[in-house]
Protein backbone atom coordinates (compact mmCIF):
# COMPACT_ATOMS: atom_id res chain seq x y z
CA UNK A 1 0.00 0.00 0.00
CA UNK A 2 2.71 2.67 0.88
CA UNK A 3 4.44 2.08 -2.47
CA UNK A 4 1.08 2.80 -4.53
CA UNK A 5 0.17 5.80 -2.17
CA UNK A 6 3.57 6.93 -2.58
CA UNK A 7 4.26 6.22 -6.67
CA UNK A 8 4.08 9.25 -8.65
CA UNK A 9 2.11 7.68 -10.94
CA UNK A 10 -0.95 6.22 -8.63
CA UNK A 11 -0.81 2.62 -10.04
CA UNK A 12 -4.54 1.95 -8.74
CA UNK A 13 -7.56 0.92 -10.64
CA UNK A 14 -9.77 1.10 -7.64
CA UNK A 15 -13.43 -0.48 -8.04
CA UNK A 16 -16.57 -2.05 -6.17
CA UNK A 17 -17.15 -5.71 -6.77
CA UNK A 18 -19.58 -7.99 -5.99
CA UNK A 19 -18.89 -11.01 -4.90
CA UNK A 20 -21.69 -13.69 -4.15
CA UNK A 21 -21.69 -15.27 -0.47
CA UNK A 22 -21.96 -19.00 0.54
CA UNK A 23 -22.47 -18.10 4.09
CA UNK A 24 -25.67 -18.75 5.33
CA UNK A 25 -25.23 -16.75 9.48
CA UNK A 26 -25.38 -12.92 9.64
CA UNK A 27 -22.43 -13.74 12.00
CA UNK A 28 -20.37 -15.57 9.64
CA UNK A 29 -20.74 -12.79 6.89
CA UNK A 30 -20.46 -10.14 8.94
CA UNK A 31 -16.82 -12.26 10.04
CA UNK A 32 -15.85 -12.01 6.75
CA UNK A 33 -16.83 -8.39 5.99
CA UNK A 34 -14.57 -7.64 8.89
CA UNK A 35 -11.47 -10.14 7.49
CA UNK A 36 -11.92 -8.72 3.96
CA UNK A 37 -11.89 -4.86 5.41
CA UNK A 38 -8.45 -5.87 7.91
CA UNK A 39 -6.89 -6.64 4.39
CA UNK A 40 -4.76 -3.79 2.82
CA UNK A 41 -6.22 -2.54 -0.26
CA UNK A 42 -10.03 -3.44 0.26
CA UNK A 43 -12.77 -2.14 2.78
CA UNK A 44 -16.41 -3.95 3.31
CA UNK A 45 -18.95 -1.66 1.54
CA UNK A 46 -22.05 -3.46 2.32
CA UNK A 47 -24.12 -7.01 2.30
CA UNK A 48 -27.03 -7.41 0.23
CA UNK A 49 -29.25 -10.40 0.04
CA UNK A 50 -26.16 -13.09 -0.60
CA UNK A 51 -23.76 -10.61 -2.00
CA UNK A 52 -21.02 -8.80 -0.11
CA UNK A 53 -19.84 -5.56 -2.01
CA UNK A 54 -16.38 -4.69 -1.87
CA UNK A 55 -14.67 -1.55 -2.60
CA UNK A 56 -10.79 -2.73 -4.11
CA UNK A 57 -7.96 -0.38 -4.62
CA UNK A 58 -6.61 -2.40 -7.56
CA UNK A 59 -9.22 -4.52 -9.39
CA UNK A 60 -6.94 -6.79 -11.26
CA UNK A 61 -10.08 -8.63 -13.28
CA UNK A 62 -13.32 -9.17 -14.46
CA UNK A 63 -14.11 -12.40 -13.83
CA UNK A 64 -16.78 -12.69 -10.64
CA UNK A 65 -14.78 -16.37 -9.92
CA UNK A 66 -11.47 -15.22 -9.80
CA UNK A 67 -11.84 -12.14 -8.00
CA UNK A 68 -14.13 -13.88 -5.26
CA UNK A 69 -11.14 -16.59 -5.15
CA UNK A 70 -8.90 -13.57 -4.62
CA UNK A 71 -10.60 -11.76 -2.20
CA UNK A 72 -12.72 -13.59 -0.16
CA UNK A 73 -12.07 -17.39 -0.92
CA UNK A 74 -9.61 -18.49 2.14
CA UNK A 75 -11.26 -16.31 4.34
CA UNK A 76 -14.85 -18.02 3.64
CA UNK A 77 -13.44 -21.57 3.84
CA UNK A 78 -12.31 -20.89 7.44
CA UNK A 79 -15.33 -19.09 8.32
CA UNK A 80 -17.37 -21.76 7.07
CA UNK A 81 -15.51 -24.67 8.56
CA UNK A 82 -16.32 -22.53 12.69
CA UNK A 83 -19.61 -20.83 11.50
CA UNK A 84 -21.93 -23.17 9.11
Amino acid sequence: MAYRVLHPDMPIRPGIVKVKLGLKSDIARAMLANSITMTPGTISVDIVDEYLFIHWIYVSSLDPQEYHFRIAGKFENYIKRIFD
